[in-house]
């Protein structure tokens, strides 16, 4: 079966060449299937593993805008729609400038088994462009969006496809592109999540993805008896997913003390400082030193002078870390530091930020190690609550949500765990995520035929 594993994988490298992140995301969950492949020879009679590896359709086009000097512009756009065996396809579209198709299709691959895992009725799917937000001014900002929803209103709907934010695309920019489906449609439908309150917007939203990693980690502990309480916390990024996770550990009661961004890391010893943190990304929309011009004991590094290799925040030590920031952000050696420094819990809030080499680490030390897939994916889930209140043109409250991502952070970790007894490897959620993932959406494909 393993070389069954192996010919996909020669096959996606003659078929999207120069995809790396693709192959790596594709080699990560196809590598832990093999215990259900070898126990279900019905998939390879399907051939389930060479279909679910190619996207059901890829739209790539181009996006003209003219910025505030009166130039024309061009990036790419990209929308492409991986698996609709279980539910319309839903995931998010990311702006920043070094997305390519390979970014693209490692994400929405990797999309199809967190929604799946969710329980919820969604398939996968990702998009973007290289566009740049960074410096741009609204008015910018709002005619890219407008010039790239143009395009892509034609392939979207409430029932087909539902893309939400990542990367470079918040309130704004999904405001932007909402108003321009809705001009070109005439439709007002939740065919965005991620949308403003008060027009469709569910609460939790925007907190989803880092509180659902603190929730993930709290399932984890508790298995072993332990919690969050009282723990030196590490934290990447300083996006959504960063300031949320750092606000629901202190509200556990952990301590979490670093934050970054593409320029440099802050170490904030005395614990991050969530008021000024959230001013200077969210309001000012500033670099972190401005965090650190006005906490004097925050010690600010740079990027140049990180560690060769390595990632200057996992050398801080801590009891439990959350990457979240970007793909790949955790080397094997940043991994082997972790460890060394008595990290015993590892909880994904990004997109496949840990590299092979790093997995295999945490896996062999036996610590708590959350997946991005099974981890972060309560931002997803958060989404298709959104979906729903949409369709019933209700509003939940906070607490409602809130208890709806608990329950749905729960029972991911229950089934990546249970599935991972059932294959022979207690606390490997890495095969446990990927094979209840997989399973749920190869037997939609058995049971919908050759389509």
């Amino acid at each position: 079966m393993s070389s069954y594993i192996h010919d996909t994988i020669n096959y996606l490298k003659q078929s999207s060449p120069a995809q790396d992140e693709f192959y790596q995301a594709a080699e990560e969950v196809l590598s832990s299937l093999k215990p259900l492949l070898d126990r279900n020879p019905k998939y390879q009679k399907h051939n389930i593993i060479q279909r679910i590896v190619e996207p059901e359709r890829q739209i790539l086009f181009r996006v003209a805008w003219v910025d505030d000097r009166g130039n024309v512009q061009v990036n790419k756009g990209y929308r492409i729609e991986f698996n609709s065996a279980i539910g319309p396809y839903k995931g998010g579209l990311r702006f920043h400038p070094n997305v390519t198709a390979g970014t693209i299709k490692f994400l929405g691959f990797e999309q199809i088994f967190k929604n799946s895992l969710t329980g919820l009725a969604i398939g996968g799917a990702k998009g973007g462009s290289n566009f740049d937000p960074k410096g741009k001014s609204d008015n910018e900002i709002m005619r890219f969006c407008q010039s790239f929803m143009t395009e892509l209103f034609r392939h979207i709907g409430a029932t087909i496809d539902v893309p939400a934010g990542d990367i470079g695309v918040g309130g704004r920019e999904i405001g932007y592109l909402y108003g321009q489906y809705k001009r070109l449609t005439g439709k007002y439908e939740g065919v965005l999540t991620g949308k403003g309150l008060n027009w469709g917007g569910s609460l939790v939203r925007t907190e989803a993805t880092g509180y659902g990693a603190v929730y993930f980690a709290q399932n984890m502990l508790a298995e072993r008896g332990d919690s969050l309480e009282g723990k030196v916390c590490t934290v990447s990024g300083s996006g959504n997913v960063s300031i949320y996770t750092i606000e629901k550990l202190y509200q556990v009661g952990a301590k979490p003390v670093t934050a970054s961004d593409s320029n440099g890391m802050i170490h904030d010893k005395d614990g991050i400082d969530l008021n000024l943190l959230k001013r200077v990304k969210e309001v000012e929309r500033a670099r972190l030193t401005r965090y650190a011009e006005q906490r004097p004991n925050a010690v600010y590094t740079p990027v140049e002078d990180y560690p060769a290799g390595r990632n200057g925040i996992w050398g801080v030590p801590c009891q439990a870390a959350f990457p979240s920031a970007t793909q790949n952000e955790v080397s094997e050696e940043d991994a082997a530091e972790l460890l060394k420094n008595g990290c015993i819990c590892i909880s994904e809030g990004a997109n496949m930020p840990s590299t092979a080499g790093a997995i295999d680490k945490f896996l062999a030390s036996g610590i708590a190690y959350g997946p991005a897939k099974a981890a972060n994916a309560g931002g997803v889930a958060t989404s298709q609550l959104e979906m729903s209140q949409n369709a019933s043109m209700l509003q939940w409250t906070f607490e409602e949500v809130d208890a709806k991502l608990q329950r749905i952070m729960a029972n991911i970790y229950r089934t990546a765990s249970a599935t991972a007894k059932e294959f022979g490897a207690p606390g490997n959620l890495v095969l446990g995520a990927n094979v209840a993932g997989f399973r749920k959406v190869a037997d939609a494909m058995i049971d919908q035929g050759v389509v």
